[in-house]
This record gives C-alpha cells, sequence and structure tokens, in this order.
C-alpha cells in the first residue's frame, strides 16, 4: 500500500505509519461515554475531579487517569523496587517487592473491575498506589514508627495523608488507598472496595510461590481446602478467585466473594501467617528490622541535621519527629540498613536480611 508521504514539518519515528484521522473525543464525551457503560453505584470521573487543589480538568485524560499517571511518576511509588514484600533484602531477584507487588494487585484489581462495569482507572490509581506509605522491611516499620507519631503509623493512612498528598489526588483515589486494608474503615466506593479485596488475593497467592522458590514451604502443603478450590499453583489460583469475584458481584450487585472461593481465601491467608509470616526465622529478622527502623528514626529526631534539609529544625521537637518519620519511611531496605551501619555501628550480622 503506497502511504502518503507525512508534511515536511512533522518527524517521525519509523516512516509514515498511517491512523487516519478520525473522531477524537475529548475528555468530556468519554466521561459521557463512561457515564452510559459503568455499573449505576460504579464511581464516575467528572471534570478535574475533587482536589485538595482545585486544578483545571485535563483536556483528554479522566481525573482518575491524571492520578494514576501521578503515582506512576512518584518517587515514592518508584522506591517500592527497593522495599521488600516479605523476604528483606533478598539475593534472590525473582523474589517480590513492594513495587511488584504493587503492580501485580493491579492486575487483580482491574481484572475484577473491568468485567463488572467500575471504573477501571481509578481502581488502577488506587491499586498502584495502596503501598506507598509501607517503610522499609514492610510491616515490621509500622510498629518501630508507632511511637513517634499520635495515633501511630498506619502505612495506608501514611500513605494516603502524607506521602502522597503532594500529588494532590482526588478524594476518591485518597479513600481507597487510606482504607485498602481490612482493619480500616470500609472504603467509600465499589472501587476500593475490591482493591482490598485484590490485595488480599495478590499476597496470599504469590507470596506463597516465593515461600515455595525459598524452600520454606512446599506447594504440596497448602490445605486440601485451598487446593481444592482454587488449585495449586499461583495462576489457577488467581484465575479461580478473581472468576469468582466477578461472578459473585455480577450475581449479588455488591463487591463479595462467595463462600467456597471466600473459605479458601481465609484458610489460605491462615496458612501463610503460620507457615511464613509467622515462622520464627521470620519473626526474628522482623524483630531486627523493627530496631533498626526504630533507633533510625530516634537518631534523626535528635540529630535532625543529618536528614536533608533539616538544618533548620530543633532537635526533639514535633516538627523534627514528623520530619524523621517522613524520611525513615521512606528509606528502602538497602538504604535502611547502610544508615544502621554509617550512623547507628550496626554490625553487617546484626543487620535484618530475608530469611
Amino acid at each position: 500500500m503506497d502511504l502518503p508521504a507525512p508534511p515536511p514539518d512533522v518527524t517521525v519515528a519509523h516512516g509514515p505509519v498511517p491512523v487516519g484521522i478520525g473522531a477524537m473525543p475529548e475528555r468530556g464525551e468519554r466521561e459521557a461515554a463512561e457515564d452510559r457503560a459503568l455499573a449505576p453505584h460504579a464511581t464516575r470521573s467528572e471534570g478535574a475531579g475533587d482536589r485538595e487543589v482545585p486544578e483545571e480538568p485535563d483536556r483528554f485524560r479522566t481525573c482518575f487517569e491524571r492520578d494514576l499517571d501521578r503515582i506512576h511518576h512518584a518517587k515514592a511509588f518508584r522506591r517500592l523496587a527497593g522495599k521488600c514484600q516479605v523476604f528483606v533484602a533478598p539475593d534472590d531477584d525473582h523474589l517480590r517487592t513492594r513495587l511488584t507487588h504493587a503492580i501485580e494487585v493491579c492486575q487483580v484489581a482491574v481484572s475484577i473491575a473491568r468485567p463488572v462495569g467500575l471504573n477501571v482507572a481509578l481502581t488502577a490509581a488506587a491499586a498502584t498506589g495502596h503501598d506507598c506509605g509501607h517503610g522499609p522491611a514492610g510491616h515490621a516499620s509500622e510498629g518501630a514508627l508507632s511511637p513517634f507519631l499520635d495515633g501511630g503509623y498506619h502505612h495506608a493512612v501514611y500513605g494516603a495523608d502524607v506521602v502522597l498528598q503532594p500529588l494532590n489526588l482526588c478524594v476518591e483515589t485518597l479513600d481507597a488507598i487510606r482504607n485498602h486494608s481490612w482493619n480500616r474503615p470500609a472504603p467509600a466506593t465499589p472501587e476500593g472496595e475490591v482493591v482490598a479485596w485484590a490485595d488480599r488475593i495478590a499476597y496470599v497467592c504469590h507470596d506463597f510461590e516465593d515461600a515455595v522458590d525459598a524452600g520454606i514451604v512446599r506447594e504440596d502443603e497448602l490445605p486440601a481446602e485451598v487446593g481444592e478450590v482454587v488449585g495449586r499453583d499461583r495462576r489457577t489460583q488467581l484465575h479461580g478467585f478473581i472468576t469468582a469475584m466477578v461472578d459473585t458481584i455480577a450475581t449479588t450487585g455488591v463487591v463479595g466473594l462467595r463462600r467456597p472461593e471466600a473459605d479458601a481465601l481465609a484458610a489460605f491467608r491462615s496458612f501463610n501467617y503460620e507457615r511464613i509470616y509467622l515462622r520464627p526465622e521470620a519473626v526474628e529478622q522482623a524483630d531486627r528490622a523493627a530496631r533498626l527502623i526504630h533507633d533510625l528514626a530516634d537518631f534523626y529526631v535528635h540529630a535532625p541535621s543529618r536528614m536533608p534539609n533539616g538544618g533548620a529544625l530543633t532537635p526533639g521537637s514535633p516538627a523534627a519527629t514528623s520530619a524523621a518519620v517522613r524520611y525513615v519511611s521512606g528509606m528502602t531496605d538497602r538504604f535502611a540498613n547502610q544508615a544502621a551501619r554509617d550512623l547507628l555501628g550496626w554490625d553487617e550480622r546484626a543487620l535484618p536480611r530475608g530469611a
């Protein structure tokens, strides 16, 4: 096929690749089409979205698409690559990190939201950003940093209200991130509830796979009430849980999971806690990590000048405490270990490691 030459003032990368000139709906038209396509109680995209600081709407992107883009480009999201999922500072590059976990949660959540008519962009934004509030060494950092904050440190709340606050995200996105944990209040949107389920589904499946690869458990040790319902490998398990959630939402009109798969998920999670998360070696490493993180935060509270831009802070002040928590919580596992060696004199053999 003969292709027309591009105009002389247009640069192309690989020659004239045709697209054709047709309808190019802008944001308002896309929002109208979205409104017609979404389920009755799905969250609609409207204008620039409800943000702490009002903004002009984008010409082409919906408000939740803009949120997803902002999270993708955020340093807090990139740093998840250096924060552990289960194994602290693993030598095996194939074991999950918080970054790969977030990507997998997004895949699960979108696979549920899309066929049932929920807002895919909102679901993806909340799932992608849901763990940006985690400190180094995963959940060990929550107990370590809680003494420094009124009300304690919860990664979901801290992620929404502190870490991602500069991005000026929509209130629906922040609410879904703030309340994705099951020990938090229910999210305000069905998309947020899907993310809460997707987080649990993703981590039980991939943490078990990682533990098998690490030689901690065997695949044939998975309880029968799990394997007989959703299978024994991650691919089959994810397909089973996702399909069951889609079927449940389609038949009931609420975000939930029918009893056989819900019981399997609960049994799966219990098995992981007993055999992976709370095994003595893991608890010992988590205790090491918690001591390290607490001691680092305490160091910076009393020596804020050792933090970037902390020279004007008064040692021991509330402002220094807030800055110390913000700085330490943003550290990767590797950076925290190095800081413990350099500033606190920790011996290499005392540092937390995946076990």
